[in-house]
């Protein structure tokens, strides 16, 4: 048998929307719904309006507003929640028929009277509802008491966190402002120099140009004067003898003038002034060297954590597990095939290329062995045997047992000073220029000043024999 008040939800429910009806109205057929459900219904249509429940035709839109059916409405509502919270107060044993009023600490569930008695929980620990609540309450809020104060330690450290943050973002900004202030300073000094110096330069080249301009007039009026005595004494000898004679005397006398004195020439004076240029020069030449020198090296220069590329491993250069060690071994283990790998050469590339930029990375190298450091281009050969040179795309720095050489065509020896455990290899791609520094002292050790990279990618290189080499990072 149905449930009276199911039927009665049924009943306050439109077809239409299948929700309680919300201003209910009827139409001809005797069937109501919410108006605003069926007025969407009906929007389309001008004629032959078909109700949606029974399909009855009423020729004109016809609404009479159901006030009953929306009274009945409210009662069903409130009647549902009646029924709500008598259900929520009123749970039965679906076993028994019982009220269930206990609660079965073993089983953590409710139970009634009637099961408190039976085997399956005569040997339970047993509690009214209410107490079961009050203990389980009591624990609840235990726990949630330590969650909160691991929350209010979380928000500390948080905040504290926060607060170093701020103040290192604080300091950031201090140092970078003060970084703008000393360049400008440096930037004011040296545009002041350059101002300085190139209006000197330019009156000195005024000068030369004065001179020069009176001192080739002085020598064109001389010419032309010279042409016109050549011009006069030519014709006077083009002259009939007797005429020619008559003033004899007077034409010798024209070439009795005062010599001519060339203006005075200014080379000491130009020699000078050049010298003090070049002085000044010199100077700010050197000013530039010790601002560079008193910088950190890695100022503008990105640090790389170098990986090795196991694909370009020679068969006996064996590569540790983080791929930040290579070593050479007799034995030429079993690895694939790859076009990539160094078949004749005991060598290996780095994971990273290059094809811009400037950046660094440094290598722990052994005294015993043979051992190469350094970078190579993308397309350096990989099935023959290398000729570690800059004309087969490779600049680097060898170890031969002890004995240091830059490998240029022919080598170069570096002396003894000169041999780091730690090398620092830096590349500044734009100019070309390979750097080899000793890591501990950052002394400079070798560089290649002008490597054509043919605007390749280059990656770090290394060859092992006899020897192992380690990456820092």
């Amino acid at each position: 048998m149905d449930n009276p008040v199911e039927s009665l939800h049924k009943e306050a429910t439109c077809s239409i929307c299948l929700e309680y009806f919300r201003d209910p109205v009827s139409i001809p057929c005797g069937h109501s719904f919410c108006r605003a459900c069926i007025t969407q219904c009906w929007k389309e249509r001008n004629t032959n309006f078909s109700c949606p429940q029974c399909r009855e035709i009423a020729l004109q839109r016809n609404f009479r507003p159901n006030r009953e059916l929306g009274n009945v409405v409210e009662i069903t509502k409130r009647l549902s929640v009646h029924a709500g919270r008598e259900g929520e107060g009123g749970e039965v044993c679906e076993k028994h028929q019982e009220a269930l009023k206990l609660f079965c600490s073993e089983e953590e569930n409710l139970i009634c009277c009637i099961c408190r008695e039976s085997r399956a929980h005569r040997s339970h620990s047993v509690f009214p509802i209410e107490e079961a609540a009050q203990d389980y309450k009591k624990e609840i809020q235990n726990r949630l008491k330590n969650l909160k104060e691991e929350k209010e330690k979380l928000l500390e450290l948080k905040l504290a966190g926060e607060l170093r943050h701020q103040e290192y973002l604080r300091r950031t900004e201090a140092e970078r402002q003060k970084a703008v202030s000393e360049f400008e300073q440096v930037h004011h000094f040296l545009e002041e120099q350059e101002k300085l110096l190139l209006a000197q330069v330019n009156e000195l080249e005024k000068e030369v140009v004065k001179h020069q301009k009176q001192r080739g007039a002085a020598f064109s009026d001389e010419i032309v004067s010279i042409n016109a005595l050549i011009s006069e004494v030519e014709e006077k000898c083009e002259q009939p003898d007797s005429e020619f004679l008559q003033d004899i005397r007077s034409t010798l006398g024209r070439f009795d003038k005062e010599p001519f004195q060339p203006p005075e020439e200014m080379p000491h004076k130009v020699e000078k002034k050049l010298g003090e240029f070049s002085e000044k020069t010199i100077a700010l030449t050197e000013i530039l060297k010790n601002l560079k020198d008193s910088l950190p090296s890695e100022l503008g220069t990105e640090w790389v954590n170098v990986t090795l590329d196991t694909d370009t491993a020679n068969p006996q250069v064996i590569i540790s597990e983080d791929r930040k060690s290579a070593r050479w071994d007799v034995t030429r283990t079993d690895v694939p095939h790859n076009p990539k790998r160094f078949k004749s050469s005991c060598c290996v590339l780095g994971c990273e290329g290059f094809a811009s930029g400037r950046h660094y990375w440094e290598v722990n190298v052994e005294d015993g062995g043979i051992w190469a450091v350094g970078v190579a281009r993308g397309s350096v050969r990989r099935k023959v045997e290398l000729k570690l040179t800059p004309e087969e795309g490779i600049w680097a720095l060898q170890g031969d047992f002890g004995q240091y050489q830059a490998l240029t065509a022919p080598v170069t020896p570096l002396p003894l000073v000169c041999t780091p455990r730690k090398i620092r290899v830096s590349l500044d791609y734009e100019r070309g220029q390979v750097e080899f520094f000793n890591a501990e002292t950052k002394d400079l050790v070798f560089i290649f000043p002008s490597a054509s990279f043919s605007g390749e990618r280059v990656f770090p290189f290394f060859k092992v024999l006899l020897a192992q080499l380690t990456l820092d990072g």
